[in-house]
């Protein structure tokens, strides 16, 4: 088997809400848009993040179990620079995500910040100058 992940799928509380941010509020766009049931957005070449209404999810996974604290998951979305990292998190702001984090040094030697969807899905924004971080861009 190859190492490879091709699709992400969130389990969304409010798909509508979901849609709202990441394709209006962020400007993704979607390739596939089934209202009630599912929005896919292609995030890397061969890459697809499946926001998937809970009520569908649960049908076929199994049940959802949410509680306090954070979901047990980041995505991440790497820049070339630390100034846009901080552009895009003042852009899913703009778009109605719950910062968490404003960008700071890390100390892997990075910078990054964090911003969480409709969800409550962290997503880190991280600039990397190491290997690991040119990897990540196109």
């Amino acid at each position: 088997m190859d190492p490879r992940i091709s699709v992400v799928t969130l389990a969304v509380h409010d798909l509508a809400a979901s849609r709202r941010f990441y394709l209006e509020g962020l400007g993704w766009t979607a390739v596939v848009d089934v209202p009630g049931e599912v929005v896919m957005v292609q995030v890397g070449e061969h890459v697809v993040l499946s926001l998937w209404d809970e009520a569908a999810f649960e049908a076929e996974v199994g049940p959802v179990s949410r509680g306090d604290g954070v979901p047990p998951v980041t995505l991440a979305h790497n820049v070339a620079t630390v100034e846009e990292v901080d552009a895009v998190l003042a852009a899913a702001g703009a778009a109605g995500a719950s910062r968490v984090s404003r960008g700071e040094r890390r100390e892997w030697g990075g910078y990054s910040g964090y911003f969480a969807d409709p969800d409550g899905f962290r997503w880190e924004v991280a600039y990397n100058p190491g290997p690991v971080g040119r990897l990540l861009l196109p």
